[in-house]
């Protein structure tokens, strides 16, 4: 988990994701530097399974992934916002689904801040699923949503210096290369927006020109990875 002045929803979803875990688990979270009560909360919720990091890198949030991703033991790892809510068979379902593919994607329900569900699915706004090809049209990698096995995390690091390459979209990129990917349509998640949500379910209104470069950029990343691996470099 990546966190950044979440204090207000912090709790609600470390105690969401608490109660699935085994007592050989870890909570990994690297904290960028809040200038909040969001270090304070997590320390008070006073679970030995939860490990605090301050990243030392480039400020943001894929530089805050990558650092708490960089800490974690484990051989599957999953992905979480500050400030959105697990349910309850999340960790089961997904671990299971791990058994046999070493990325896996969840759909999950979209609501705004006070956990009302605006949308039931959230595969059904872009259509998410796997391809490249069609990812780089439109993302539908969202870290939020996402758990991995060990070998993927290992040949991704280190991310993409570039911040036009998201930890997340480079993570499903990655594991399209060396594993199997799968994306499930059952919502494991209470996705919630807020205002002081980082990522967005709507469209960019970016430039056509940056747009354009962001793909070229990502492109270019993934297709250097991708002729790497197969001349197995690395």
């Amino acid at each position: 988990m990546a966190t950044y002045n979440g204090e207000k929803y912090i709790e609600e979803q470390l105690q969401s994701i608490l109660v699935q875990l085994s007592d050989n688990d870890e909570i990994v979270i690297s904290d960028d530097h809040s200038t909040d009560k969001t270090i304070e909360v997590i320390k008070n919720i006073n679970d030995y399974r939860i490990k605090i990091f301050l990243n030392q890198g480039q400020k943001g949030f894929t530089s805050n992934f990558e650092n708490a991703l960089r800490h974690a033991e484990g051989d599957i790892i999953f992905l979480s916002d500050q400030d959105d809510v697990w349910l309850p068979n999340k960790v089961k379902t997904i671990t299971a689904y791990l058994q046999d593919y070493d990325l896996v994607v969840s759909d999950s329900k979209v609501t705004d801040e006070f956990l009302n569900v605006t949308n039931e699915s959230f595969f059904s706004i872009f259509n998410s699923g796997s391809g490249i090809f069609k990812n780089l049209g439109y993302n539908t990698y969202y870290g939020y949503s996402m758990a991995l096995r060990r070998k993927v995390l290992e040949k991704a690091l280190p991310f993409p210096k570039n911040r036009e390459v998201a930890f997340d979209i480079w993570l499903g990129f990655v594991g399209e290369i060396v594993g199997k990917v799968k994306f499930i349509n059952q919502p494991l998640v209470l996705y919630r927006r807020n205002d002081n949500t980082v990522t967005t379910i709507k469209k960019s209104n970016r430039p056509l020109l940056g747009k354009l470069y962001k793909r070229l950029v990502i492109f270019n990343n993934i297709a250097l990875y991708y002729f790497k691996h197969k001349l197995k470099i690395i």
